[in-house]
């Protein structure tokens, strides 16, 4: 296992981590096999999803933002209820296939670590597994 830190700039947002995974995975030196992404942390998430349009992260973000407000009658009295909420939603967690030394992707997938209580400094955990 191997991790790297980001530090996110905004209550809410999604930052593009395929490239910083990319680069671990060469480093690996894994040809063939699976990479596990994890964040450790409860108001958090990764997820998979196009990075062509820059909009489309934005309309994710905002959708859930409506879906989850960030004020709603919560009892959790850190004031960040719908963090968890949110982070609960897409998961603490993705595998990606490793093919040819590279990462599965689609031709406009990402993997994006999702900030829902920022701004902090994260952790993201890549387990990297050959076949």
């Amino acid at each position: 296992m191997t991790r790297f830190t980001l530090r996110t700039n905004a209550r809410c947002e999604m930052i593009d981590i395929t490239d910083r995974v990319a680069i671990l995975l060469k480093e690996s030196g894994i040809r063939d096999g699976s990479c596990r992404v994890f964040v450790p942390h409860t108001t958090a998430a990764v997820t998979i999803n196009e990075n062509a349009d820059p909009d489309v992260p934005r309309d994710i973000l905002a959708s859930l933002d409506r879906i989850v407000p960030l004020s709603d009658h919560y009892r959790h009295a850190e004031g960040n209820a719908a963090a968890h909420v949110k982070a609960s939603l897409l998961g603490s967690s993705r595998t990606v296939f490793i093919e040819n030394g590279r990462l599965v992707l689609g031709r406009w997938q990402s993997l994006f670590f999702c900030e829902f209580d920022g701004p902090r400094t994260r952790e993201v955990l890549i387990g990297l597994t050959a076949e």
